[in-house]
This record gives C-alpha cells, sequence and structure tokens, in this order.
C-alpha cells in the first residue's frame, strides 16, 4: 500500500510535469491538500512532509481538528472549499485563510459585515456554476460578471479568484475554459480548478490551485 509520502510525492511530481506541459512554473500551482473527513492523525504526516496548503468541507469538522494543527504549524493556510451557510461565517472567518465558495449575495453581505467586525479577512474566490446544474452550489456563468461587481463594489469584499467544480459525467475541459474566461475578462488571476482525476488537465488550462484529496490521503471510508 502506497504511504502518504509516496502518494504526496507522486501528486507533486504529476503537477510540476502538467506546469512544464505548459510552459508554466509548478511553483505557480498551489496543490491544495483536500483533508475532508481526515482525523488530525490522517493529516500531520502531510505537515510534516511540509505541505501547508489544505481543503476542508464543512466548517464544524474544521473546528474539530484545525486550531490544534495551525498551533502547532504556524504557517499552514486553510481554505474552506465546501458550502458556507450564513449561521456559519464567523466562525468561517475565525478559521480559514480562504474561502473558495462566496456564491450568493446574501453570504456577501455577511461576510462583507463579519469581515469589518473580525478586522480579518481571508482570501475571498467566487465559484461558478459552469455546468448550471440546479443541486450545486455556484452563482450561474451569465450571472459572474455582475456578482463579482456587486462583491466588491457594494460590499467592498476583496475577491481575487474564481472556483469551479465541473459536472462529475462531463468532460472538465470546457468548464475549465469557461471559468478561466470569466476571470480573465474580470480581471482575476487566480483559478482554483481541478481535483485528484483531473488536476493536471487544469493546469494545462491555467489553474493556480488545484484541489487534491484521494490522490493523497487514499480513499475515504466515511460519506461525504
Amino acid at each position: 500500500m502506497n504511504t502518504i509520502t509516496q502518494r504526496y510525492n507522486d501528486v507533486t511530481a504529476r503537477i510540476e510535469a502538467a506546469a512544464m506541459k505548459s510552459n508554466r512554473s509548478a511553483a505557480d500551482v498551489t496543490l491544495v491538500a483536500v483533508s475532508k473527513t481526515f482525523t488530525a492523525g490522517d493529516i500531520e504526516p502531510a505537515l510534516k512532509l511540509g505541505h501547508r496548503v489544505f481543503g476542508e468541507n464543512r466548517v464544524q469538522e474544521s473546528q474539530g481538528k484545525w486550531p490544534a494543527l495551525k498551533q502547532a504549524y504556524t504557517d499552514t493556510c486553510l481554505h474552506l472549499i465546501g458550502p458556507l451557510q450564513t449561521n456559519k461565517v464567523r466562525e468561517a472567518v475565525a478559521l480559514f485563510d480562504a474561502i473558495e465558495t462566496l456564491d450568493r449575495e446574501k453570504l456577501a453581505r455577511t461576510l462583507a459585515k463579519e469581515i469589518q467586525s473580525a478586522g480579518n479577512s481571508p482570501e475571498l474566490f467566487i465559484q461558478v456554476n459552469t455546468g448550471n446544474e440546479p443541486q450545486k452550489a455556484g452563482i450561474l456563468p451569465d450571472d459572474a460578471d455582475a456578482f463579482l461587481k456587486l462583491c466588491t463594489g457594494t460590499y467592498d469584499l476583496t475577491v481575487t479568484g474564481m472556483m469551479c467544480i465541473p459536472p462529475f459525467d462531463e468532460d472538465p475541459v470546457a468548464h475549465f475554459r469557461l471559468l478561466a474566461e470569466i476571470a480573465e475578462r474580470n480581471g482575476l488571476a487566480k483559478l482554483s480548478m481541478g481535483m485528484s482525476g483531473d488536476f493536471e488537465t487544469a493546469i494545462e488550462l491555467g489553474a493556480t490551485h488545484v484541489r487534491v484529496g484521494s490522490a493523497i490521503f487514499g480513499s475515504r471510508t466515511q460519506q461525504v
């Protein structure tokens, strides 16, 4: 059985190869190691390897394991990559260094109030529902430009990038290209796209952040 060290080294090598293929530097691609459902004990081997950027889906689960880990590894950067309920915004702003799932006006308004109150401003990405899937979170592509202006203008939020999760049963290429086009015309430099099964393709299409979990930590036994 492969260890986390072996899997991690394999993923980083694949990131380097994909970046090279696209005439990019691997240093321009941030690996967000998705640690949702994994325990602090599962995560610590990656921290000991020197990795510092992690992604979690749920605020409550993260509160149970990350405060102690962040105290031990003070340069850790934690991304929220799952839907954020407005009643969890205070906790999210306190714990996360980046929130990748800004997708509606009520959330933008609540984030703006909490950021001003707390004096702590996590990096913000807008999640775009590139597949127009009714069951999935994210602003619709046709509404993305106006929503960004609402976030930055009306609510004075600093948005640095965009994120998407393509439909499971579709080729991700068109979705990655669409996200890149939306970000480019709005002057956003960061693209969070690509997961364990397609991160190399995402890198070739401009991803600055790839969210990789099972390829590093192994299969999840819990339902997610």
